[in-house]
């Protein structure tokens, strides 16, 4: 009876334990395999239909949040879109190959895939979006061709809001690769896209009336911009990104059309640029529509290998020339931190800092900049600038090729660099102010054997401050000059001193006749004899 009790209550705990087990809640989402739901991986069938009905399926489902899943394998889609509100998350993953049409005329919309109206988006996998772009490239000629066939992007978001993309892959899009557009709050790791360099329009990562933007880990080789920033794009955070092929990272074209919005809040840190035509890049164009403002944009720790323009700042845009000239940049650029950029420039110009005269480029800092130029052209890698304010970095070594102050300014100096701004007196406190503090040294310390007073002395000399500095006439009454000096025996001066010689140019032999005569006049007894 004992055994009988034992097993009752055995099997009765047993009962209650499924019971709580199934009656838990469950945040696991319920998976949409696309084959089941009649998808074909045949790399022929159009499985548009097939991918949309599962979307709906999964996007209005309350009883949790949805997978859809893409295995291994070729699913051929003429186009799709998504869209949203959805009830709860959808996780896209890919791991199969999703292949556009090769004829572009066959894609009816601006954008193959596109997702709009979503918020907790995720797409995921180690698959590919195969654009098939190889017969659309040379059909991208708009600009010369008003008859040209619009062509489509590969995948893009509108109003995509508290969403990321991570693990993907987009090989060979028609045009662009991802298009972005009013997305917030969107992170964007591990990606990889891929096109040839020839290939053209192909931005990587497009981005306009963006904000709290994310990008690392993600490797972008194209044909146009790895990654383009547009108006009304504000706080993007771009780290630990190689580009190349390509045309950099780019902020703009800006200031063409009226509507256009400010861009500011830009960190672009730890990237390296490999055969890019460009590195750092901003283009606005000549006479532009909107006054707008470009600002508080940080680049640090960025690599360049045999890079065409390393830092290029181009406020006369013209990417069809030639370009009527019809006046300048309305857009106004400042508060650009740039520090720690090194490497290699395929052109002698490796510091480009073309800024309008109208609206002139204000507070660009330059740290730590060391672009050794390695073209056919052969020579010394340099700038060209023409700004309002720069603000110098503290050493000219660690600037190597180019160091921006004051005294170099309007200087042709081997076409080194090239102004038409003056610097303020503004300018020169925010360089000072900018410089790192260094604790006083002590001048006994490294120099133990020298006289007491000479130390004494030195030290009031080199005192920074000129309130406390000591005086011409103080110096010689110290102690140390005071023997060597009498008051009473002062020089006096007959005649005002003549600086005329100061006022023009001299030639090579009026300096040394000038410097033969001074000599002269101080070692009469050298006077050659009168004949």
């Amino acid at each position: 009876m004992t055994c009988i009790t034992s097993t009752f209550k055995a099997l009765c705990l047993s009962f209650l334990f499924v019971t709580a087990v199934a009656s838990r809640p469950t945040n696991r989402p319920k998976v949409f395999n696309v084959q089941r739901y009649g998808a074909k991986a045949d790399g022929k069938t159009d499985n548009a239909k097939a991918f949309t009905s599962i979307w709906n399926s999964a996007c209005t489902r309350k009883g949790g949040n949805s997978k859809i899943y893409v295995p291994k394998g070729t699913f051929y889609l003429s186009g799709l879109e998504f869209v949203g509100p959805c009830v709860n998350q959808i996780e896209f993953v890919n791991d199969g190959t999703l292949l556009a049409p090769a004829n572009p005329r066959d894609i009816k919309q601006d954008i193959w895939i596109k997702f709009r109206y979503i918020n907790n988006l995720i797409i995921s996998g180690a698959g590919t979006l195969d654009g098939q772009g190889k017969e659309s490239w040379p059909l991208n000629d708009c600009h010369k061709n008003p008859n040209c066939p619009k062509l489509a992007m590969t995948m893009g978001f509108a109003f995509v809001n508290n969403s990321r993309i991570n693990g993907i892959t987009s090989l060979n899009s028609k045009m662009g690769h991802f298009n972005f557009f009013s997305v917030h709050h969107f992170n964007i790791t591990n990606v990889t896209i891929t096109a040839p360099g020839d290939s053209p329009n192909t931005d990587g990562l497009k981005f306009g009336f963006c904000s709290n933007i994310n990008i690392s880990n993600t490797h972008i080789g194209t044909g146009d911009d790895c990654i383009a920033i547009l108006s009304g794009t504000t706080n993007m955070d771009i780290s630990n990104v190689t580009c190349g092929p390509g045309h950099g990272i780019s902020v703009g074209s800006l200031g063409k059309n009226k509507e256009e919005k400010d861009v500011n809040g830009l960190t672009v840190r730890d990237i390296v640029f490999n055969g890019t035509s460009d590195g750092i890049r901003i283009k606005t164009w000549e006479s532009s529509a909107s006054k707008i403002l470009v600002s508080n944009f940080v680049y640090e720790n960025i690599q360049m290998i045999n890079v065409g323009n390393p830092i290029n700042i181009d406020q006369k845009y013209c990417p069809h020339p030639p370009c009527e000239k019809k006046g300048e940049s309305h857009v106004q650029i400042q508060d650009l931190k740039l520090k720690n950029i090194y490497g290699t420039s395929t052109n002698k110009v490796a510091v480009n800092l073309q800024c309008s005269k109208s609206f002139p480029c204000k507070k660009i800092e330059l740290i730590d900049i060391n672009l050794e130029h390695k073209g056919v052209e052969g020579g010394p890698s340099t700038a060209i600038v023409a700004i309002r304010d720069i603000i110098p970095p503290p050493l000219r070594t660690v600037f190597n090729d180019v160091y921006i102050a004051y005294e170099l300014m309007d200087t042709d100096l081997h076409q080194i660099m090239r102004s038409n701004q003056g610097l303020s007196e503004e300018h020169c406190q925010r360089y000072i102010r900018q410089l790192p503090p260094y604790p006083r040294q002590s001048i006994t310390d490294k120099f133990p054997n020298v006289y007491p007073l000479a130390i004494d002395l030195i030290e009031k000399m080199l005192t920074f401050d000129p309130r406390r500095r000591i005086t011409v006439l103080d110096a010689l009454a110290h102690p140390y000059l005071n023997s060597l000096h009498e008051i009473s025996d002062e020089p006096e001066c007959t005649i005002p001193f003549n600086f005329d010689f100061e006022q023009h140019a001299l030639s090579e032999e009026q300096m040394k006749e000038l410097i033969y005569r001074e000599a002269l006049a101080f070692n009469p007894e050298y006077q050659p004899a009168i004949a």
